[in-house]
Protein backbone atom coordinates (compact mmCIF):
# COMPACT_ATOMS: atom_id res chain seq x y z
CA UNK A 1 0.00 0.00 0.00
CA UNK A 2 1.71 3.72 -0.94
CA UNK A 3 1.61 5.31 2.01
CA UNK A 4 2.74 8.97 0.16
CA UNK A 5 0.46 12.03 1.65
CA UNK A 6 -1.74 13.07 -1.61
CA UNK A 7 -1.99 16.49 -2.43
CA UNK A 8 -5.17 17.44 -4.07
CA UNK A 9 -7.18 20.36 -5.38
CA UNK A 10 -8.79 23.40 -3.82
CA UNK A 11 -12.04 23.87 -5.03
CA UNK A 12 -15.10 26.76 -3.36
CA UNK A 13 -12.28 27.41 -0.61
CA UNK A 14 -11.76 23.91 0.62
CA UNK A 15 -9.08 21.03 0.09
CA UNK A 16 -10.73 18.38 -2.10
CA UNK A 17 -8.80 15.07 -3.03
CA UNK A 18 -10.90 14.71 -6.35
CA UNK A 19 -12.53 11.31 -7.28
CA UNK A 20 -9.47 9.37 -6.33
CA UNK A 21 -8.83 7.17 -10.05
CA UNK A 22 -5.93 9.00 -10.80
CA UNK A 23 -2.33 9.98 -9.46
CA UNK A 24 1.31 11.13 -10.38
CA UNK A 25 3.78 10.62 -8.22
CA UNK A 26 5.56 13.97 -7.05
CA UNK A 27 9.71 13.92 -6.37
CA UNK A 28 11.96 15.02 -4.68
CA UNK A 29 14.62 15.70 -7.49
CA UNK A 30 17.54 16.01 -5.03
CA UNK A 31 17.43 12.28 -3.64
CA UNK A 32 15.23 10.83 -6.30
CA UNK A 33 12.45 9.49 -3.96
CA UNK A 34 8.49 10.00 -3.84
CA UNK A 35 7.46 12.23 -1.46
CA UNK A 36 4.16 12.38 -2.40
CA UNK A 37 1.24 11.63 -4.88
CA UNK A 38 -0.90 14.34 -6.68
CA UNK A 39 -4.29 13.88 -7.62
CA UNK A 40 -5.17 13.91 -11.50
CA UNK A 41 -8.65 15.79 -12.15
CA UNK A 42 -11.04 14.40 -13.76
CA UNK A 43 -13.14 16.44 -15.83
CA UNK A 44 -15.77 15.94 -13.47
CA UNK A 45 -13.68 17.48 -10.66
CA UNK A 46 -12.67 20.38 -13.12
CA UNK A 47 -16.65 20.70 -13.93
CA UNK A 48 -16.68 20.82 -10.17
CA UNK A 49 -14.46 24.08 -9.78
CA UNK A 50 -15.39 25.93 -13.30
CA UNK A 51 -19.02 26.20 -11.14
CA UNK A 52 -17.71 26.76 -7.90
CA UNK A 53 -15.68 30.34 -9.70
CA UNK A 54 -18.81 30.68 -11.75
CA UNK A 55 -21.17 30.97 -8.57
CA UNK A 56 -18.69 33.33 -6.93
CA UNK A 57 -18.25 35.55 -10.06
CA UNK A 58 -21.35 37.95 -9.77
CA UNK A 59 -20.32 38.76 -6.16
CA UNK A 60 -16.86 39.30 -6.76
CA UNK A 61 -17.39 41.34 -9.68
CA UNK A 62 -19.54 43.53 -8.14
CA UNK A 63 -17.03 44.19 -5.35
CA UNK A 64 -15.29 47.73 -5.93
CA UNK A 65 -12.11 47.66 -7.08
CA UNK A 66 -10.89 49.51 -3.98
CA UNK A 67 -11.60 46.51 -1.86
CA UNK A 68 -10.47 43.81 -4.35
CA UNK A 69 -7.02 45.82 -4.26
CA UNK A 70 -7.46 45.34 -0.15
CA UNK A 71 -7.00 41.74 -0.97
CA UNK A 72 -4.11 42.18 -2.76
CA UNK A 73 -2.17 44.25 -0.40
CA UNK A 74 -3.12 42.06 2.47
CA UNK A 75 -2.02 38.61 0.03
CA UNK A 76 1.39 40.24 -0.82
CA UNK A 77 1.68 40.52 3.43
CA UNK A 78 1.00 37.42 3.44
CA UNK A 79 3.39 36.27 0.73
CA UNK A 80 5.99 38.14 2.23
CA UNK A 81 5.58 36.08 5.66
CA UNK A 82 5.62 32.91 4.05
CA UNK A 83 8.80 33.87 1.61
CA UNK A 84 10.86 30.84 2.78
CA UNK A 85 8.51 28.41 3.08
CA UNK A 86 7.27 28.90 -0.60
CA UNK A 87 11.00 28.93 -1.18
CA UNK A 88 11.60 25.50 0.11
CA UNK A 89 8.53 23.86 -1.27
CA UNK A 90 10.10 25.12 -4.86
CA UNK A 91 13.32 23.62 -3.76
CA UNK A 92 11.82 20.16 -2.77
CA UNK A 93 9.99 19.92 -5.40
CA UNK A 94 11.13 21.86 -8.66
CA UNK A 95 15.10 20.64 -7.25
CA UNK A 96 16.36 24.38 -8.16
CA UNK A 97 18.68 26.15 -4.69
CA UNK A 98 17.41 28.01 -2.44
CA UNK A 99 18.55 31.19 -3.45
CA UNK A 100 16.76 31.07 -7.10
CA UNK A 101 13.53 29.94 -5.34
CA UNK A 102 13.82 33.08 -2.95
CA UNK A 103 14.20 35.19 -5.85
CA UNK A 104 11.62 33.28 -8.14
CA UNK A 105 9.10 34.18 -5.02
CA UNK A 106 10.37 37.89 -5.02
CA UNK A 107 9.62 38.28 -8.63
CA UNK A 108 6.08 36.75 -8.31
CA UNK A 109 5.87 39.47 -5.12
CA UNK A 110 6.76 42.37 -7.58
CA UNK A 111 3.63 41.04 -9.60
CA UNK A 112 1.08 41.45 -6.75
CA UNK A 113 2.41 44.73 -5.81
CA UNK A 114 1.47 45.54 -9.26
CA UNK A 115 -1.25 44.74 -9.05
CA UNK A 116 -2.15 46.98 -5.62
CA UNK A 117 -2.49 49.80 -8.19
CA UNK A 118 -5.06 48.50 -9.89
CA UNK A 119 -7.46 51.12 -8.46
CA UNK A 120 -5.42 53.45 -11.03
CA UNK A 121 -5.08 51.47 -13.84
CA UNK A 122 -8.81 50.70 -13.91
CA UNK A 123 -9.81 54.32 -14.19
CA UNK A 124 -11.27 54.99 -17.92
CA UNK A 125 -11.82 58.39 -19.79
CA UNK A 126 -15.36 60.32 -20.17
CA UNK A 127 -15.33 62.97 -23.15
CA UNK A 128 -18.61 65.07 -23.13
CA UNK A 129 -20.99 65.90 -25.77
CA UNK A 130 -18.04 64.74 -28.67
CA UNK A 131 -21.08 65.45 -31.33
CA UNK A 132 -24.60 65.82 -31.30
CA UNK A 133 -25.99 64.60 -27.59
CA UNK A 134 -23.43 62.24 -27.58
CA UNK A 135 -20.81 61.29 -25.06
CA UNK A 136 -18.08 58.84 -25.12
CA UNK A 137 -16.76 56.70 -22.15
CA UNK A 138 -14.66 53.49 -21.59
CA UNK A 139 -16.54 50.60 -19.42
CA UNK A 140 -14.26 48.03 -18.14
CA UNK A 141 -15.87 45.00 -17.05
CA UNK A 142 -14.43 41.48 -15.77
CA UNK A 143 -14.85 38.83 -17.81
CA UNK A 144 -15.85 35.99 -15.78
CA UNK A 145 -14.04 32.46 -15.14
CA UNK A 146 -10.50 32.38 -16.08
CA UNK A 147 -7.91 29.48 -16.25
CA UNK A 148 -4.04 29.83 -16.11
CA UNK A 149 -2.08 26.34 -16.93
CA UNK A 150 1.47 27.23 -15.52
CA UNK A 151 4.88 25.22 -15.87
CA UNK A 152 7.15 22.88 -13.65
CA UNK A 153 9.97 25.28 -13.72
CA UNK A 154 8.68 28.72 -12.05
CA UNK A 155 5.42 27.31 -9.81
CA UNK A 156 5.56 30.64 -7.78
CA UNK A 157 6.17 33.01 -10.19
CA UNK A 158 4.42 32.35 -13.64
CA UNK A 159 1.02 31.45 -11.63
CA UNK A 160 1.73 35.17 -9.96
CA UNK A 161 1.78 36.77 -13.09
CA UNK A 162 -1.80 35.95 -13.73
CA UNK A 163 -3.32 35.57 -10.47
CA UNK A 164 -3.28 38.80 -8.79
CA UNK A 165 -4.34 41.12 -12.20
CA UNK A 166 -7.18 38.16 -13.00
CA UNK A 167 -8.25 38.50 -9.24
CA UNK A 168 -8.03 42.25 -8.78
CA UNK A 169 -10.02 43.32 -12.51
CA UNK A 170 -12.90 41.26 -11.17
CA UNK A 171 -12.49 37.77 -12.52
CA UNK A 172 -12.43 34.46 -10.68
CA UNK A 173 -9.47 32.02 -11.79
CA UNK A 174 -9.10 27.96 -11.69
CA UNK A 175 -5.06 27.16 -11.71
CA UNK A 176 -3.59 24.45 -13.71
CA UNK A 177 -0.57 23.72 -12.07
CA UNK A 178 2.31 21.39 -13.25
CA UNK A 179 1.81 17.97 -11.52
CA UNK A 180 5.45 17.68 -10.97
CA UNK A 181 5.59 20.74 -8.62
CA UNK A 182 2.24 20.99 -7.04
CA UNK A 183 2.23 22.34 -3.57
CA UNK A 184 3.15 25.88 -3.51
CA UNK A 185 -0.17 26.26 -5.50
CA UNK A 186 -2.28 25.14 -2.26
CA UNK A 187 -0.53 27.21 -0.49
CA UNK A 188 -0.80 30.33 -2.05
CA UNK A 189 -4.93 29.36 -2.15
CA UNK A 190 -4.60 28.74 1.58
CA UNK A 191 -2.98 32.78 1.82
CA UNK A 192 -5.49 34.19 -0.92
CA UNK A 193 -8.22 32.88 1.48
CA UNK A 194 -6.79 34.25 4.76
CA UNK A 195 -6.37 37.52 2.81
CA UNK A 196 -10.23 37.99 2.21
CA UNK A 197 -10.50 35.86 -0.66
CA UNK A 198 -14.45 34.90 -1.15
CA UNK A 199 -14.86 30.93 -1.31
CA UNK A 200 -14.76 29.91 -5.32
CA UNK A 201 -13.18 33.00 -6.32
CA UNK A 202 -9.87 31.28 -6.85
CA UNK A 203 -9.55 26.97 -7.48
CA UNK A 204 -6.61 24.92 -7.80
CA UNK A 205 -6.99 21.86 -9.95
CA UNK A 206 -4.24 19.83 -9.94
CA UNK A 207 -3.74 17.25 -13.18
CA UNK A 208 -2.65 16.59 -16.55
CA UNK A 209 -3.84 16.65 -20.86
CA UNK A 210 -7.33 15.53 -19.10
CA UNK A 211 -7.48 18.44 -17.17
CA UNK A 212 -6.00 21.31 -19.63
CA UNK A 213 -8.25 19.55 -22.30
CA UNK A 214 -11.46 20.16 -19.67
CA UNK A 215 -10.60 23.69 -19.39
CA UNK A 216 -9.99 24.21 -22.94
CA UNK A 217 -13.61 23.05 -24.09
CA UNK A 218 -15.39 23.99 -21.37
CA UNK A 219 -17.90 26.27 -22.13
CA UNK A 220 -18.05 28.79 -19.09
CA UNK A 221 -14.34 29.53 -19.24
CA UNK A 222 -14.02 33.13 -21.01
CA UNK A 223 -10.35 33.17 -21.03
CA UNK A 224 -7.09 31.29 -20.85
CA UNK A 225 -3.76 32.06 -19.95
CA UNK A 226 -0.39 29.69 -20.96
CA UNK A 227 3.13 29.51 -20.19
CA UNK A 228 4.90 26.31 -21.25
CA UNK A 229 6.97 24.67 -24.41
CA UNK A 230 6.38 26.08 -27.73
CA UNK A 231 3.91 22.98 -29.15
CA UNK A 232 1.93 23.18 -26.16
CA UNK A 233 1.18 26.56 -26.66
CA UNK A 234 0.28 26.14 -30.28
CA UNK A 235 -1.52 23.34 -28.70
CA UNK A 236 -3.55 25.63 -26.56
CA UNK A 237 -4.08 28.42 -28.66
CA UNK A 238 -5.46 25.95 -31.15
CA UNK A 239 -7.94 24.37 -28.92
CA UNK A 240 -8.89 27.63 -26.92
CA UNK A 241 -9.43 29.71 -29.67
CA UNK A 242 -11.17 26.77 -31.64
CA UNK A 243 -13.49 26.78 -28.44
CA UNK A 244 -14.40 30.55 -28.42
CA UNK A 245 -11.95 31.50 -25.84
CA UNK A 246 -9.45 34.52 -25.57
CA UNK A 247 -6.00 33.02 -25.37
CA UNK A 248 -2.58 34.11 -24.15
CA UNK A 249 0.32 31.32 -25.04
CA UNK A 250 3.47 31.73 -24.42
CA UNK A 251 6.14 28.85 -25.73
CA UNK A 252 9.79 28.60 -25.12
CA UNK A 253 12.54 30.95 -25.98
CA UNK A 254 15.86 30.05 -27.00
CA UNK A 255 17.93 32.82 -26.48
CA UNK A 256 21.82 32.91 -28.03
CA UNK A 257 24.76 34.60 -26.62
CA UNK A 258 27.03 36.48 -29.63
CA UNK A 259 30.02 36.69 -28.49
CA UNK A 260 32.44 39.66 -30.72
CA UNK A 261 35.96 39.10 -31.21
CA UNK A 262 37.03 42.12 -28.89
CA UNK A 263 35.04 41.32 -26.43
CA UNK A 264 35.75 40.94 -22.19
CA UNK A 265 35.95 37.29 -22.30
CA UNK A 266 35.82 37.05 -18.98
CA UNK A 267 32.78 39.07 -18.36
CA UNK A 268 31.57 36.57 -21.34
CA UNK A 269 32.15 33.76 -19.44
CA UNK A 270 30.87 34.95 -16.18
CA UNK A 271 27.46 35.76 -18.21
CA UNK A 272 26.90 32.40 -20.17
CA UNK A 273 27.54 30.55 -16.96
CA UNK A 274 25.16 32.20 -15.11
CA UNK A 275 22.82 31.97 -18.09
CA UNK A 276 23.11 28.49 -19.02
CA UNK A 277 23.44 27.06 -15.80
CA UNK A 278 21.09 28.81 -13.26
CA UNK A 279 18.36 26.75 -12.31
CA UNK A 280 20.27 24.00 -14.14
CA UNK A 281 18.79 25.74 -17.34
CA UNK A 282 15.48 24.89 -16.66
CA UNK A 283 14.12 28.22 -17.09
CA UNK A 284 12.70 30.33 -20.44
CA UNK A 285 15.45 32.70 -20.81
CA UNK A 286 17.93 30.28 -20.61
CA UNK A 287 21.39 30.73 -23.06
CA UNK A 288 20.84 27.70 -25.26
CA UNK A 289 23.58 28.83 -27.96
CA UNK A 290 26.69 30.78 -27.90
CA UNK A 291 28.07 31.93 -31.27
CA UNK A 292 31.67 33.06 -31.02
CA UNK A 293 32.39 35.44 -33.99
CA UNK A 294 35.92 34.85 -34.90
CA UNK A 295 38.90 33.44 -33.86
CA UNK A 296 38.45 33.31 -29.85
CA UNK A 297 36.32 30.27 -29.98
CA UNK A 298 39.03 28.66 -27.94
CA UNK A 299 40.20 30.87 -25.37
CA UNK A 300 36.04 31.75 -24.39
CA UNK A 301 36.03 28.03 -23.72
CA UNK A 302 39.76 27.56 -22.00
CA UNK A 303 37.57 30.46 -19.48
CA UNK A 304 34.23 28.27 -19.24
CA UNK A 305 36.09 25.17 -18.37
CA UNK A 306 37.42 26.21 -14.56
CA UNK A 307 34.34 28.12 -13.89
CA UNK A 308 31.94 25.26 -14.85
CA UNK A 309 34.46 22.81 -12.82
CA UNK A 310 33.76 25.02 -9.82
CA UNK A 311 30.25 24.70 -9.88
CA UNK A 312 28.71 22.56 -6.97
CA UNK A 313 25.71 20.34 -7.90
CA UNK A 314 23.94 19.55 -5.34
CA UNK A 315 20.75 19.90 -3.00
CA UNK A 316 19.25 22.75 -3.82
CA UNK A 317 18.84 22.99 0.11
CA UNK A 318 22.11 23.45 1.25
CA UNK A 319 23.88 26.77 1.20
CA UNK A 320 26.92 25.84 -0.60
CA UNK A 321 24.71 24.02 -3.62
CA UNK A 322 25.33 26.57 -7.03
CA UNK A 323 23.12 24.17 -9.53
CA UNK A 324 20.22 21.70 -8.15
CA UNK A 325 19.26 18.89 -9.87
CA UNK A 326 17.17 18.63 -12.90
CA UNK A 327 13.50 18.12 -12.11
CA UNK A 328 13.32 14.12 -13.31
CA UNK A 329 15.00 11.40 -14.39
CA UNK A 330 13.92 12.08 -17.96
CA UNK A 331 15.23 15.52 -18.33
CA UNK A 332 18.51 14.61 -17.03
CA UNK A 333 18.49 11.73 -20.25
CA UNK A 334 17.00 14.33 -22.51
CA UNK A 335 19.61 16.52 -21.39
CA UNK A 336 22.50 13.53 -21.38
CA UNK A 337 21.07 12.58 -25.45
CA UNK A 338 22.41 16.20 -26.24
CA UNK A 339 25.67 15.75 -24.99
CA UNK A 340 25.77 12.66 -26.67
CA UNK A 341 25.07 14.37 -30.37
CA UNK A 342 27.64 17.16 -29.12
CA UNK A 343 30.26 14.51 -28.53
CA UNK A 344 29.70 13.01 -31.69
Amino acid sequence: MNESPVIGHYINGHLNDGDGERYSDVFNPAIGTVQARVALASVKTVDEAVASAKAAFPGWADQSSLRRARVMFKFKELLDRHHDELAQIICREHGKVLSDARGEVVRGIEIVEFACGAPSLLKSDFSDNIGGGIDNWNLRQPLGVCAGVTPFNFPVMVPLWMIPMALVTGNCFILKPSERDPSASLLMARLLKEAGLPDGVFNVVQGDKVAVDALLQHPDIEAISFVGSTPIAEYIHQQGTAHGKRVQALGGAKNHMIVMPDADLDQAADALIGAAYSSAGERCMAISIAVVVGDVGQQLIDKLLPRIDQLKVGNGMQADSDMGPLVTAVHKAKVEGFIDQGVK
